[in-house]
């Protein structure tokens, strides 16, 4: 049986109803019997059926354990960290997502946790950086936003031969591509908000573990901290998820022809897609996932701030936007958006240039997202070389 057809049946119908859409228990508490008797829920921060379905899913997916469902992917990552004490470090992919490296350093490094920034493409790095204090190692393959490759399988090892936890953000490829379970991680974690939402009308997160004992202490801390994913926005990750497999079809396969297109644009200087050859670490990606995902990021050879900023804000189907992942397609630009909280030195080190661009693919027509951006250089172009005429 196909994972995908596997999935769709793992949905299960509601043995009270025949429902065949897993229902929305809507309520903060449950009656019980007599104290302590209940039928398996006492109150909704601990636990809601609704919730504990899409968390069973989950687990099911990323071929874990245990699946824990949060109020956002910052949530999930909060009680990931809380998994540490003062004096820990954590070993972190340089080009991190914006909001998680807000989170390390403006809350977490005064509690005395040390977070150190490397370049996770190449293991050697890690081999180099790895102290008695390392406890976690903290990756995102493929990175926000240059899609930095990690050979998770070789990191894993590492992690291993010196006792600490694998964590990788698998957002950005999703279960159907991708599983670090499998390839030796501990934990993944997911903006549900992203992929598996896919419709960009909910915040949530989700953290899968290979160990139960690993699992359980995450669900303490779901319940002990309180960050729950309510169950109307559970129903719709489950939804979401009944058609991942077909979305994350179409946002590859388009995906690939755009970059394709973007490498050849005479304004373009670089484009970062796994799915080209020319990707440093093509080789990996392709022998660690099943697809490249939805997300290009490119640079410009005019490489200012200025020159992306007149990209971003004209383009007509690519919405100007935070987020990805979603049906229509987006543009963002993560130095001024996703990624203005980290220093402007540190992002420019980690590669994130001034022009960097970011685009999520959609599900609109590939030809019709080509003409868009077409359009747009065509557009720019000719508005620069008007401001020459009118200047002589």
């Amino acid at each position: 049986m196909s994972t995908a057809t596997e999935l769709i049946h793992s949905i299960p119908v509601d043995p009270l109803t025949g429902a065949i859409s897993v229902p929305i228990y809507q309520t903060s508490t449950f009656v019980q019997e007599a104290p302590g008797v209940n039928k398996g829920y006492d109150y909704a921060r601990t636990g809601n059926p609704t919730r504990a379905t899409l968390e069973q899913l989950i687990a099911q997916l990323e071929k874990g354990t245990v699946g824990v469902a949060f109020s956002s992917g910052l949530a999930a990552i909060d009680a990931i960290v809380k998994l540490l004490k003062t004096g820990d470090e954590i070993l972190a992919v340089d080009d991190i997502y914006g909001g998680a490296f807000r989170l390390f350093t403006q809350v977490y490094e005064k509690f005395g946790i040390k977070v150190t920034y490397v370049d996770c493409s190449d293991v050697n790095n890690l081999v180099d950086a790895i102290t008695p204090d390392t406890k976690l190692i903290w990756l995102e393959t493929p990175t926000n936003p240059t899609l930095k490759i990690a050979d998770i399988e070789a990191i894993a090892r590492l992690a291993k031969a010196n006792q600490c936890l694998l964590c990788v953000d698998n957002t950005f490829a999703s279960p159907v591509l991708q599983q670090p379970l499998s390839l030796g991680a501990d934990m993944v974690i997911h903006s549900a908000t992203k992929y598996l939402g896919g419709h960009s009308d909910l915040i949530a997160g989700l953290v899968v573990t290979k160990d139960a004992d690993l699992g359980a202490r995450i669900k303490y801390l779901q319940n002990a901290c309180g960050a729950i994913l309510a169950p109307f926005d559970s129903w719709l990750v489950i939804r979401g998820i009944e058609t991942l497999h077909l979305r994350m079809k179409q946002h590859c396969s388009s995906a690939l022809t755009v970059a394709r297109y973007l490498e050849q644009h005479p304004a373009v200087d670089k484009v970062f897609y796994p799915g080209l050859p020319t990707h440093p670490n093509h080789e990996v990606a392709r022998k660690q996932s099943s697809g490249f995902g939805g997300i290009i990021s490119f640079t410009l050879k005019e490489d200012t701030e200025a020159a992306a900023v007149r990209l971003v804000t004209q383009t007509r189907l690519f919405k100007l936007a935070e987020s990805l992942g979603g049906i229509k397609s987006r543009v963002s630009h993560p130095a001024n958006m996703t990624h203005k909280s980290i220093p402007a030195e540190k992002r420019r080190a980690a590669g994130v240039q001034d022009s960097l661009i970011r685009l999520s693919i959609g599900l609109e027509d590939a030809e019709d997202l080509i003409n868009d951006l077409e359009k747009t250089f065509l557009l720019i172009s000719n508005q620069q070389q008007a401001a020459v005429s009118a200047a002589c």
